[in-house]
């Protein structure tokens, strides 16, 4: 039966006969789901370590109609991917993985059947490349393809295993070594050489939907687009990035910065992750005839990690 969350998932009771192993989750609860935007999918963290996303919440997201269930449901999203249209952006081993929905036990003993996380950013990106050969598939599906560019988006920083760790509750007992992991990947210990990194196109819409006045060539900002820019930028680019970036990047007397945050980014890692993010948001700017709805768009498609955000923030006018 499906949960109130979208969740496939059958009553501990009818799972009894079955020869399959019941995997036990031990994070993540209905209530808690992972939420992109307006999407929320229902997720949980094995016993293992493997993060699992419930089958109908992922339907859900991609706004895939149910159909006729079969095992957990697992028959429509097989039928889904095995279409002419899209099998062939579909790689064997994600296929083989859809074919066989795993099943476990959630934390409050609900049996569900759901898959690894991983395969859920495969799927949208087979989607959304699909989408660009074939425009029967952009005509007839276009809420599909929208659904999945959306959550494209939202996985391209860090990726979905940090975002099920946010939603679960499993980051805060996640070993302290795990979240290390990350920042080192985003931050470097060296100072990069400075480069110019953030375009002048950036600072051209920045300074429209803020209507400052541009002056093309001036580096002269108003003193508080530093908060801006964390707000956007650095506060979406990976969890943790921004308050590390503010350790090894200190203040000095007069209240200045002696470094830029991005001269702390890896080369390997956090300057690509940088380059791709800024690309994201210049292009939701570029669409964006007003404040208000950049920020719609950019909550909508970027939204900021372990933040409540309001739709249109304010900032103080003082300087980061």
């Amino acid at each position: 039966m499906m949960n109130g969350n979208g969740g496939s998932t059958v009553a501990a009771s009818d799972a009894d006969g079955d020869k399959d192993p019941i995997l036990q989750a031990t994070h993540g609860s209905s209530d808690h789901p992972l939420r992109i935007g307006d999407i929320s999918i229902p997720c949980y963290v094995l016993a293992d370590g493997r993060r699992v996303v419930v089958l109908g919440g992922m339907l859900g997201a991609l706004d895939i109609s149910p159909g006729t269930a079969g095992r957990g449901g697992g028959n429509r999203l097989t039928k889904f991917i095995s279409s002419k249209s899209l099998s062939p952006f579909i790689p064997d081993h994600v296929a083989d993985r859809i074919r066989t929905p795993l099943r476990f036990r959630t934390p409050m003993s609900q049996v569900a059947y759901g898959y690894e996380a991983t395969i859920l950013p495969d799927i949208c990106d087979a989607i959304v490349e699909a989408s660009k050969e074939n425009e029967k598939l952009n005509y007839q599906l276009r809420h599909i393809v929208v659904r999945a560019q959306i959550l494209q988006a939202g996985f391209a920083r860090v990726g979905i295993i940090a975002l099920v760790d946010e939603a679960t509750g499993y980051q805060e007992y996640r070993a302290r070594e795990a979240l290390e992991e990350i920042l080192q990947r985003f931050i470097s210990e060296e100072l990069m050489k400075w480069v110019k990194t953030f375009p002048d196109e950036f600072y051209r819409h920045l300074f429209r939907l803020y209507d400052w006045k541009y002056l093309q060539g001036s580096s002269r900002r108003p003193g508080f687009a530093g908060k801006v820019t964390n707000d956007i930028i650095y506060e979406r680019l990976a969890p943790g990035v921004l308050d590390e970036l503010r350790k090894l990047t200190p203040k000095d007397q007069k209240g200045r910065r002696r470094h830029r945050y991005f001269q702390r980014l890896t080369t390997d890692i956090g300057h690509p992750k940088l380059r791709e993010h800024l690309s994201s948001v210049i292009t939701l700017m570029r669409v964006s005839p007003t404040r208000r709805r950049f920020y719609s768009l950019l909550n909508r498609a970027l939204p900021k990690y372990d933040a409540t955000m309001s739709m249109f923030p304010d900032y103080e006018e003082e300087s980061d």
